[in-house]
């Protein structure tokens, strides 16, 4: 029975590392360290728990089943599971998150340098998808390619960032904004949530269990067993590169005055720290950020489409590549406003679904549960979805005062609610052979 070696291990590890640690996620923490001020450290433990817990969470369930998504959807049927299969693989896919990866680090890393313009995005984009393109060719060398290569280097460069967030603050901690002084853990707790990376973990599992595979390990407990290692792995040097990124947001309040976005405050501090190798060092860190993510999502989507469309791996990863290259150059702005009601619909029923498999030994007929909970999630997802979009004044006045709706999470006492419902139906239903009879 073949196993892995440590080193294999390890590689694994900071490969699944890489392939979540994108833009985002080293844009996003500084500004809520910023904002926070002397709470910082209670708003970190709120968004580790939902930016850290639930994505390493859900590479743990996908392990368990494999790692393809639509297996852990199957209690809900093939065609509902394949349509939130399908819909989450396009959305951190070809539409939102993989072109998003080639604006990110266009807008924050070179056009500081080099000016905003199309044409600029186009060429900077033209050759970041062109590398995409060739990694992605050969998903069986990934572990190689990213885990070997790429993550060491990502790896080197966030460990710099990391280090001089403690060692060169550049400066003391001011003060915080209300509303983290009011609840910093929940503010925490919310914007990790926002911050999607469950649905990259939905999307990356399958990619984690092939990497694991290629290597020969055929052995589905050996499988399981890797992944998890990977996961904690991943999940480790995330909160660590989260904390230090909190660590540089809430000491930079005097180098980023108005700054009102992380890439802001993360530009000040490098420039501040690094002087003139500020821009290039983070135009690099973000770059390949960036490249490991976008390569992650394509190999993945590439092997799910090729699994229920009849089209090859290969020429699936051309037109992934060719059609994020296109959405790319919409820009930054317009395509985070389209995106982000579409995933934020889309989100609460993953979360659902994750949670739930690991429950399902509690009841008689898992679809039974998880079928209604995700149903509801999805409406009130929605719900949340059009008033992110600016069309609350359409809907009727009763929605806009839902439970934690202020706070994007409409969904959560419903689903609960729901939840409760369907465990007490299911008690009282039994088993299906047993309802026959």
């Amino acid at each position: 029975m073949k196993v892995l070696k440590g080193q294999d291990i390890l590689a694994l590890g900071f490969m699944t590392f890489a392939l979540f640690v994108g833009a985002g996620n080293i844009i996003f923490p500084p500004i809520v360290g910023l904002q926070a001020g002397p709470h910082v450290w209670m708003a970190a433990l709120g968004f580790l728990i939902t930016a850290v817990g639930l994505p390493v969470i859900t590479v743990v369930a996908l392990a368990k089943v494999g790692g393809a998504m639509d297996a852990l959807s199957s209690p809900i049927g093939k065609v509902a599971g394949g349509i939130l299969a399908a819909a989450c693989y396009l959305a951190v896919g070809p539409l939102f998150a993989t072109p998003r990866t080639a604006t990110v680090s266009f807008e924050v890393g070179l056009a500081p340098l080099t000016g905003e313009s199309p044409l600029a995005l186009f060429l900077y984009s033209s050759v970041y998808f062109l590398l995409v393109f060739f990694i992605s060719l050969y998903p069986g060398r990934l572990l190689d390619t990213v885990g070997r290569f790429l993550a060491p280097l990502k790896i080197i460069a966030l460990a710099v960032l990391g280090i001089a967030a403690f060692a060169l603050p550049a400066g003391d901690i001011g003060h915080g904004t209300p509303e983290y002084v009011a609840a910093p853990f929940s503010q925490g707790f919310i914007n990790g949530y926002l911050t999607m990376d469950t649905l990259g973990a939905l999307v990356f599992g399958i990619v984690i269990v092939n990497a694991i595979r290629s290597r020969g390990v055929d052995s589905p407990k050996l499988i399981t067993r890797y992944a998890i290692i990977a996961g904690l792995i991943a999940g480790v040097g995330l909160a660590l590169v989260y904390v230090s990124l909190f660590r540089l947001g809430s000491g930079s309040h005097e180098v980023a005055v108005g700054a009102t976005n992380g890439a802001a405050v993360l530009h000040a501090y490098v420039q501040h720290t690094f002087g003139s190798l500020g821009s290039g060092f983070l135009a690099v860190l973000i770059s390949l950020a960036c490249l490991v993510t976008a390569v992650g999502l394509t190999c993945a989507c590439a092997e799910y489409f090729s699994r229920v469309l009849p089209l090859s791996y290969k020429t699936l990863v051309i037109i992934l590549a060719a059609f994020s290259l296109l959405v790319s150059n919409l820009g930054l702005t317009k395509l985070i406003a389209f995106s982000i009601p579409v995933l934020t619909a889309i989100y609460p029923p993953c979360i659902v679904l994750v949670a739930l498999s690991f429950c399902k030994d509690f009841w008689h007929e898992h679809g039974r549960i998880l079928g209604p909970v995700m149903l509801v999630s999805f409406v009130f997802g929605t719900i949340d979805a059009l008033k992110g979009a600016g069309l609350a004044d359409w809907m009727p006045s009763e929605l806009s005062h839902l439970p934690l709706s202020e706070q994007g999470l409409a969904w959560l006492v419903p689903c609960v609610m729901t939840l409760v419902v369907a465990v007490v139906c299911d008690r009282l239903l039994g088993k299906r052979s047993q309802a026959m009879a």
